[in-house]
């Protein structure tokens, strides 16, 4: 496989006092879907928020392609995507306003990209019509929509992203994740959901488990 594109080393996460996990070592490469397990309070979101650049360790340190992540946050922004656990859009626009807003802070993409990321997720019909008034798997299904512009960058860091999707919607994404791996992109994920559709170079870290 290609060369080593983000790492940690020794990597501890605290949170209200209490170490969540300590001294802990990975790597991700191009290629590679990486799924963080572990039971409820074990610091699975504080570790991809970790990997995203949105929290400071404890101690330790996360490489960058071969380079302290203080030093290459603007890059690393412009080479992932992040979703959280929530939605993350704003109720009061439509679909398409959430996706212009959101991809003008990275890449930015035409209106016609957009409205074809919309179809792709199954909300074709939905786009002018202000998202307070989806129902919480469209809303997910907005956020998830910009996996599915063209110029998505490589690195996906997605907090339960199959939260509150319908079954068919489930199948799509799993497919979608993987041929993202497949094409050379990288995906960071947690979710409580047993995943049926796995790339060739798929890595599970359990954490809570005394050591990382």
């Amino acid at each position: 496989m290609t060369d080593v594109f983000l790492q940690t080393r020794q990597l501890t996460c605290e949170r209200d006092w209490r170490v969540l996990f300590s001294g802990l070592e990975l790597q991700l490469r191009a290629g590679q879907m990486l799924q963080v397990s572990g039971p409820n309070g074990s610091g699975k979101t504080s570790l991809l928020r970790l990997l995203a650049g949105l929290m400071q360790p404890g101690a330790g340190e996360i490489l960058y392609k071969g380079q302290p992540l203080g030093r290459q946050r603007d890059e690393l922004a412009r080479d992932s995507l992040w979703i959280g656990h929530a939605a993350g859009i704003k109720g009061l626009l439509t679909p398409l306003e959430n996706l212009a807003w959101l991809t003008a802070l990275q890449h930015g993409a035409s209106g016609e990209a957009i409205a074809d990321a919309l179809v792709a997720v199954g909300l074709k019909g939905f786009e002018d019509v202000p998202c307070f008034t989806l129902s919480a798997g469209q809303q997910r299904r907005v956020a998830l929509a910009r996996l599915y512009l063209p110029d998505a960058p490589p690195l996906w860091i997605l907090d339960e992203p199959f939260t509150a999707l319908d079954k068919k919607a489930v199948v799509q994404l799993e497919q979608h994740l993987a041929g993202h791996c497949e094409q050379g992109g990288m995906v960071i994920f947690t979710t409580h959901h047993e995943l049926q559709r796995r790339p060739a170079h798929f890595v599970e870290l359990e954490l809570g488990q005394g050591r990382p």
